[in-house]
């Protein structure tokens, strides 16, 4: 393995390696103009990507958090402005059906920075760079690019309640009459039972297991139970008369499960 240094660029200079060798970044990828003036200041890099996408890439050579804000203070200009630019650099066709890409280049990212980004509903990309000088090719600086992954933001838990899953039902007395068979069955024994609501429908459990579902409708419900062969039956319930014969199919497969 070839014996290399690490050397220190300016943004200039660093500007200089993008625009030379702007598919080290990401393969495809074409440089098209730097410190392109914007109402907040001339930004650093436009490149087009092998999709046609525009990208503007904000650099810097030290970690710096206020870039994230500089960088989409340009997206907001060029993403305004973005048929004017596709027109502009025509030549690179640009596609301006496509919503630009944002890059941060710099040799680091804080916590603070990659936690922020996760929020961001843009097209954003980070990568990290060393420029390094190898030692027997003296005068030549190579930048080294490696792409951050963003972290992802928190899948929300969703938390659902009897009432929510029953007050589907616009009926009264149907959604009554529904209230009263989950009252009945939890009695069957209720320190096994567990009536639990899920997105959608409501799951009755015993040991762990599911014996059987109510799902709510707008004039009616149904509820689902295994037989003794195990298949999945569903019985609608409509009116009073639809309920004896769901609740004796249930109460058969919880007496098989408990």
């Amino acid at each position: 393995m070839k014996k290399y240094i690490k050397r220190e660029v300016s943004e200039t200079q660093l500007e200089d390696q993008i625009r030379q060798k702007a598919d080290l970044i990401e393969e495809g990828l074409k440089y098209v103009d730097h410190q392109r003036k914007a109402e907040r200041g001339p930004l650093d890099i436009l490149m087009v990507d092998s999709g046609n996408a525009l990208v503007i890439a904000e650099l810097k050579v030290v970690q710096d958090d206020g870039m994230l804000t500089q960088a989409i203070d340009y997206y907001d200009y060029i993403t305004s402005n973005l048929e004017g630019m596709a027109r502009a650099y025509k030549d690179f066709g640009i596609d301006p059906k496509q919503d630009p890409r944002l890059f941060l280049i710099a040799p680091s990212f804080s916590v603070t920075l990659l936690n922020r980004c996760k929020w961001i509903n843009i097209p954003i990309s980070l990568f990290s760079f060393q420029c390094i000088e190898f030692e027997n090719e003296k005068g030549e600086v190579v930048p080294i690019f490696k792409e951050i992954t963003i972290p992802s933001p928190p899948e929300r838990v969703e938390i659902f309640s009897l009432e929510e899953r029953l007050n589907y039902i616009t009926d009264f007395g149907i959604r009554k009459m529904a209230k009263n068979l989950l009252e009945e069955i939890q009695n069957w024994d209720p320190n096994k039972i567990l009536i639990e609501p899920i997105k959608y429908d409501i799951s009755l459990k015993v040991s762990g297991r599911v014996f059987a579902y109510v799902c709510p409708r707008r004039k009616h419900f149904m509820t689902y139970t295994r037989d003794s062969e195990n298949e999945w039956h569903n019985y609608p319930i409509k009116q009073e008369k639809d309920l004896e014969e769901a609740k004796q199919a249930i109460r058969e497969n919880f007496e098989r499960l408990k």
